[in-house]
């Protein structure tokens, strides 16, 4: 799971360890957060069970669909999005907008990509981009902006409207001020009608600020035995009870 905090100092990256296991790649991990930038048990498979299914994707994807994602990372949510356009035959143009206070250098996202040899296939081009200190790219139809900073403070600022989020910062047990109420609502206020979230936590003060927020909060099963998840939807224009 990948990132917010407190307020990030100028300059500050993502500070990690690497946990090596036998015969596969190290997976990194963030010191400052004790926790792991995805899921020892198929990092991406989990990404396409919560971020992807979760938000009903590919099956909602059309010109000008915007995805907006707490915790950037790795890149992997992305780079797993690629993958699911390339697969279903998408062209579309789309949106990709992403809030990261703390970011991994270039090397260190090579690295974690070396765990998943599916994103041969996409990731070289966007650690490129990153090596180059883009911040705004494109990659293969996709407009991506990466918002550096303290989402608390980046979020409130931000004029864009997204049409699916990936709540993806780490562990509220770890990490509780990215999920705070607060921060849900404005997720909430900068969800389109009918716009859609999902997330690995089905942590109880998170769901709840998600429903406060306006959103249609359901647990799901979770990835690889894990219990549940959360995703929701915001009513759209024109829903009844």
């Amino acid at each position: 799971m990948t990132g917010e905090g407190q307020m990030a100092e100028p300059g500050e990256g993502a500070r990690l360890s690497w946990r090596e296991e036998p015969g596969a790649a190290a997976v990194p991990v963030s010191s400052r957060f004790d926790d792991p930038y995805f899921s020892l048990r198929g990092g991406l498979d989990e990404t396409r069970h919560v971020f992807l299914a979760g938000n009903d994707l590919p099956a909602r994807l059309r010109e000008g669909f915007h995805v907006a994602e707490l915790g950037f990372g790795t890149g992997l949510n992305l780079l797993a999005l690629l993958l699911l356009r390339r697969a279903a035959r998408i062209a579309a143009p789309m949106r990709f907008t992403s809030f990261e206070a703390f970011p991994m250098t270039a090397p260190e996202m090579a690295r974690a990509h070396a765990a998943f040899p599916e994103l041969a296939a996409v990731g070289p081009a966007l650690v490129a981009a990153w090596g180059a200190g883009a911040r705004r790219f494109a990659l293969e139809g996709v407009a991506v902006e990466i918002v550096a900073g303290d989402v608390r403070a980046t979020l409130p600022a931000w004029d864009g409207c997204a049409d699916a989020w990936f709540l993806d910062g780490f562990s509220p047990a770890k990490n509780p001020e990215m999920w705070g109420e607060p921060l849900m609502a404005e997720v909430a206020r900068h969800t389109a009608p009918g716009g859609s979230f999902a997330t690995y936590t089905a942590a109880g003060f998170v769901r709840r600020g998600l429903a406060a927020a306006g959103f249609e909060v359901a647990r799901r099963p979770g990835h690889a035995g894990k219990r549940h998840m959360s995703a929701g939807r915001m009513p759209a224009i024109g829903d009844t009870e």
